[in-house]
């Protein structure tokens, strides 16, 4: 735009002659600057009735909040996979029970053994299939456990197999 032309808000952007757009904008500037002029000096009230909050206690307002408390675990739950069981046929039985026969008769010579068992999961279908390494202290027919020599115990029912360094006779 040339100096002829005036702006059809005015100077400003106020409409209507400049002389009243530059006396609006002065009133203003005065009324922004002299707005709290009145409380600026006052200190900060303090409560009589409420303790100050500590810095700690403010800063927990602004943690995360969840919506659903415990839904997170819940997904990790069911994302947790599991095992299926195997079962052992005739033949698997009867090999497992020979090693742990001899097993129970050459305790002394056996060394270490590495049983491989199978654990049901406690929340959902399914298990996991964990192994035990050590050197057996104790076979319990009635209990139907293995006790190991660092004091674990291993489930009859639960094994599937049974590995070590010893010749069956």
């Amino acid at each position: 735009m040339n100096g002829s032309q005036a702006h059809p808000m005015g100077e400003n952007g106020f409409a209507g002659n400049g002389y009243r757009a530059r006396k609006c904008v002065r009133i203003m500037a005065q009324q922004e600057t002299h707005k709290y002029d009145d409380i600026i000096h006052l200190s900060r009230p303090v409560s009589t009735r409420h303790a100050r909050m500590s810095m700690l206690d403010r800063g927990a307002q602004f943690a995360p909040f969840a919506a659903l408390v415990g839904f997170e675990s819940v997904l990790e739950e069911s994302a947790r996979l599991t095992d299926a069981e195997c079962f052992l046929e005739e033949d698997s039985k009867e090999q497992l029970n020979r090693k742990l026969r001899y097993i129970a008769d050459h305790m002394d010579t056996v060394g270490e053994v590495t049983f491989l068992c199978y654990i049901p999961d406690r929340k959902k279908t399914g298990g996991s299939y964990q192994v035990f390494v050590g050197t057996v202290k104790k076979i319990d027919l009635y209990r139907r456990t293995i006790w190991l020599e660092d004091g674990r115990e291993v489930d009859m029912d639960s094994l599937c197999s049974v590995e070590g360094n010893w010749e069956e006779e």
